[in-house]
């Protein structure tokens, strides 16, 4: 099997030990071993590895030729783009604007700091022609000066390249202290505290804060809120702003206790309206019911100054409102999207939702309309859900059964061709994915593999979908099959490796086997080897603690956390954990699989004080990672179960009413997961 990784580096091939010797002297930075490694590694199908590290190292030092020689006799490969990449971004730091305005333009997708240098050359360029022309260096290209206000306007660390040009704004005089503020906010919400520190330096030096107030403001906000006196100047206001956002982390209500009309008279309107969009978004992601005022004061603040919340605030702001049973604040928040987050199928699903709320019950029949009058609610309410209920997808799904859809897979495409499998198979980067799987570089093969399908047609992905299978590597060969538009293979889509071991350790448990099965696709693609950065492990992606404490409670005498990569125990431990926290919540698959990824405590607080639609349960998780992995889950279920030829389940069946949150759920969920 191509992802197993070698028993002994000694019975591997010369040419692959040659290799991996390369690869370690990369790694090490060790030039000279490097070299002498790289000269056994003629003709073998991942030289071009070894070139670019080879170049790689030292690149700061390396001839523009060279470099430029090896990007062409790679053109198009993975491993071209990532040196010129990184070439750029030497290139930038040196300044050689010439060589980088040759190579930036081929850059393939978006970098952060290769824009920035990209903003810093056109400003460099502006400042040199009015040098030539005699003019101001103050008058530069005001394009760039605006696009550098998206990095610093971001909760991030500001890309090298921006920095010269933060710089020149500040210096200038065109940003003051309303824009250096305005980022400390942003990082200090962020918690990237150490940025926001660097970021005062910009002040000047009358709004300096004192740095153990600033501290205090972070790490102590209560406190610095229960003694701060006047709020007469500008940094005395700025801290008790922060520390406000800071309290309402653990505690909006609080929070906002120390936001009454006699402190808010102090602060300019601006600021009021930041300070509620603030509190009203930490409040909806903890799912509190107060935020729906707490954003429509905000919004109401913000009009005043023709602002507006952004996507993400009127995203929770449309969650909370769903989950309060109040559509039309949910159809207000949506309306007020951009136009791009407006047709995520997330906001088309659930503006078509909001928009049946505002008809009513259905009539049937349905009165007869003229061809002159303008669609109801309820007509508006299906077109938006034909927009995407042909998507095979969670809310294609969702809005294909609101429409009265049933579940029907997609003709199975051909199979492919003794031709097309010849192509796939000669596909250099798809060779060089091949060969570094085998060699168990995953990360490395993986990379190359997602580059190497970029732009395919369907007949190709199929190809190299059924490619990876016929390799055992059922994560690619799911993934690459996921891409396909109009040509499906439902049967490499959703795969079952392993099926008789989990369909066995699924019926021992009494659980669905398309459940288990949808669960496995998510954690590990089936990959029994797989490791995540938090040390789950195996195909059902277990923890070691948790492991462990299922193998005691299961009794098992032979077990030990190397055997947790054995297919056979992995999906022993994972079901028996699955069906514990299923009984635990209620037999409710959908907090099942929220637990499984984010804890049964976040499960269990994440419910409402009344019963609840488990479609707005999902959509309202308040961690990215969960929420997803959760619909994903669900809909896999779906699939799986549709592709075994079990008894069709519509997904809104599955994903049920969720039961209103208990007194002992609050004390579990308190045990559990005791953060707010």
């Amino acid at each position: 099997m191509l992802g197993a990784a070698p028993a002994h580096a000694a019975r591997l091939p010369d040419a692959d030990q040659a290799f991996l010797t390369a690869r370690d002297a990369f790694r090490a930075n060790d030039e000279k071993k490097l070299a002498r490694a790289a000269q056994a590694t003629g003709g073998h199908v991942l030289e071009p590895w070894v070139g670019y590290w080879q170049l790689r190292l030292r690149l700061e030092d390396r001839a523009a030729e060279n470099v430029q020689w090896y990007l062409t006799r790679n053109a198009g490969s993975l491993l071209a783009e990532q040196l010129r990449r990184d070439w750029l971004k030497v290139l930038g730091k040196k300044g050689d604007w010439t060589h980088f305005n040759e190579q930036a333009p081929l850059v393939v997708g978006d970098d952060p700091d290769i824009a920035c240098y990209a903003l810093q050359s056109r400003w460099r360029l502006a400042e040199s022609s009015n040098q030539a022309a005699g003019r101001d260096n103050n008058v530069r290209d005001e394009s760039v000066l605006a696009e550098v206000r998206t990095y610093w306007n971001a909760p991030k660390e500001l890309p090298e390249g921006c920095v010269p040009l933060a710089n020149a704004l500040l210096q200038s005089g065109k940003w003051g202290a309303t824009q250096v503020w305005m980022r400390v906010r942003l990082l200090a919400d962020a918690n990237l505290l150490g940025a926001a520190r660097r970021a005062l330096d910009h002040l000047p030096r009358g709004e300096m804060p004192d740095m153990r107030q600033f501290d205090a403001a972070l790490n102590s906000p209560v406190r610095a809120l229960e003694i701060a006196a006047a709020l007469a100047t500008r940094t005395q206001r700025e801290l008790y702003l922060i520390a406000v956002t800071r309290v309402a982390r653990n505690d909006p209500l609080l929070a906002m206790s120390y936001w009454q009309a006699k402190v808010r008279a102090q602060f300019p309107a601006e600021d009021n309206a930041w300070l509620l969009t603030q509190v009203a978004t930490t409040a909806a992601r903890k799912l509190m019911p107060e935020a729906v005022a707490w954003f429509a004061q905000a919004e109401a603040a913000d009009a005043a100054m023709g602002l507006a919340l952004n996507d993400e605030q009127q995203a929770w702001r449309a969650r909370i409102a769903m989950r309060q049973d109040s559509w039309s604040e949910v159809r207000a928040a949506i309306e007020r999207m951009s136009t791009q987050a407006r047709n995520d199928p997330a906001w088309i699903y659930w503006m078509g939702r909001a928009l049946r709320a505002s008809a009513g019950p259905v009539q049937t029949p349905q009165p007869p309309v003229s061809l002159n009058a303008p669609p109801n609610a309820q007509q508006l309410a299906r077109a938006q859900f034909a927009r995407i209920a042909g998507d095979y997808s969670y809310y294609g799904r969702l809005a294909a059964e609101e429409l009265g859809l049933p579940m029907q897979l997609p003709p199975p495409a051909a199979g492919a061709s003794a031709d097309e499998m010849a192509a796939a198979a000669a596909n250099p980067g798809l060779r060089r994915a091949l060969a570094l799987y085998r060699l168990d570089m995953r990360t490395e093969g993986t990379r190359e593999w997602a580059w190497s399908i970029r732009g395919m047609d369907d007949r190709s992905l199929l190809a190299a979908a059924e490619l990876a299978r016929r390799n055992e590597l059922w994560d690619r060969a799911i993934n690459t099959a996921d891409r396909t538009i109009a040509s499906h293979d439902f049967n490499l889509r959703y795969l079952a490796p392993y099926r008789d071991i989990l369909a066995g350790a699924a019926k021992a448990r009494a659980l669905e086997e398309p459940l288990v099965l949808g669960l496995v696709r998510q954690e590990s693609r089936f990959i029994s080897g797989a490791k995540s950065g938090v040390g789950a492990s195996g195909l059902m992606q277990l923890m070691p603690a948790t492991a462990k404490w299922v193998a005691h409670k299961l009794g098992l005498k032979d077990y030990s956390w190397a055997r947790v990569h054995e297919p056979a125990v992995n999906a022993q431990l994972g079901t028996a954990y699955l069906r514990q926290v299923l009984d635990d919540l209620d037999g409710f698959p959908v907090l099942a699989a929220a637990a499984y990824n984010a804890g049964p405590g976040r499960a269990r607080k994440w419910r409402d004080t009344r019963p609840l639609e488990g479609a707005v349960y999902v959509e309202s998780i308040p961690f990215n990672e969960t929420r997803d992995y959760v619909k994903k889950v669900m809909a896999n279920t779906v699939f799986y179960s549709a592709v075994l030829g079990g008894e069709p389940v519509s997904l809104k069946a599955r994903l049920g009413t969720i039961a209103a949150r208990s007194g002992a759920d609050r004390l579990a969920a308190l045990k559990d997961d005791p953060t707010p």
